[in-house]
């Protein structure tokens, strides 16, 4: 089974949710961290890392001795990655979309691939949990590739929890897509509101079955809940807005570590998500 947990915005405790959902299940489970622009989960679970694996992505070469200039590739490139110049082709490896169409394109042979490295994936263990970890090189502007890479890590055979990106933009996409069902973290404000919107029908789209969570549920208003209801989308944990639970969190421990009985919680959590996909996951 694979589980998504995303929010509309960021701050609204999506990485409280996926740690101690992980924490709480114990075996047979694995956490995929892909909020790789800002991964945080290490934090709380302080996993015993065994490997690192550097990632790559094809960016186009140009021998311009083969190059006769005719600018096929740059207008097939839609992202100006490569560009003719006067007497010469340039390339901006930090825009390419890795498509192969520049190479496609050129009648020459002139344009091969090289490589160019985006980040890293970092695999340990906390427990018995599975860990997976991705961190984007600071400065790149697109996270989908090293996403999807992180995501190549999904066993079938285990209970998968992807640790998404805050947002409704390309990365989030890239991590909730062929999933199983997606939790939506949010909070009961206008903020929450307006950002779990976006992320409901952004989920819709998908057509993955999904369900929220609403963090420091006793403050603010019902309109999350109301929003829920006309949305046919369940509610199916609330958590508290509690001094000790803000303490936990900040010292980067486990709820269901400080508190035991969070743990029965965040089981009956994934029981509903369980029943929801049918049982079949039990």
């Amino acid at each position: 089974m694979i589980i998504s947990i995303a929010s509309g915005k960021g701050g609204t405790g999506k990485t409280t949710i996926a740690v101690n959902l992980a924490e709480s299940i114990g075996k047979n489970v694995q956490l995929l961290d892909c909020d790789v622009e800002e991964p945080n989960s290490h934090i709380f679970l302080r996993p015993e890392f065994k490997s690192e694996e550097a990632i790559y992505v094809p960016v186009p070469k140009v021998d311009m001795e083969k190059c006769n200039l005719c600018g096929e590739c740059e207008e097939i490139c839609q992202f100006k990655a490569i560009v003719k110049i006067v007497d010469m082709v340039m390339t901006f490896p930090e825009l390419c979309h890795s498509c192969g169409g520049c190479m496609a394109a050129c009648q020459e042979g002139a344009i091969t691939e090289t490589k160019r490295e985006i980040g890293i994936i970092k695999t340990g263990k906390h427990k018995d949990i599975v860990f997976i970890h991705g961190e984007l090189r600071i400065g790149e502007a697109m996270a989908p590739p090293l996403i999807r890479q992180v995501r190549s890590y999904i066993d079938p055979g285990m209970i998968n929890i992807i640790d998404a990106p805050p947002g409704t933009s390309c990365p989030v996409i890239a991590a909730m897509q062929n999933t199983d069902f997606v939790l939506l973290v949010t909070e009961p404000t206008p903020f929450g509101l307006n950002d779990l919107n976006l992320a409901v029908q952004a989920v819709k789209i998908l057509g993955v079955p999904c369900g929220i969570v609403i963090n420091r549920s006793d403050i603010g208003d019902e309109k999350v809940t109301a929003f829920a209801e006309k949305e046919n989308v369940p509610v199916l944990m609330e958590i508290p807005f509690d001094r000790k639970i803000a303490e936990i969190y900040s010292r980067g421990d486990l709820l269901v570590d400080e508190i035991p009985e969070w743990k029965e919680k965040f089981l009956e959590l994934y029981d509903k998500i369980a029943n929801i996909k049918g049982g079949q996951y039990k």
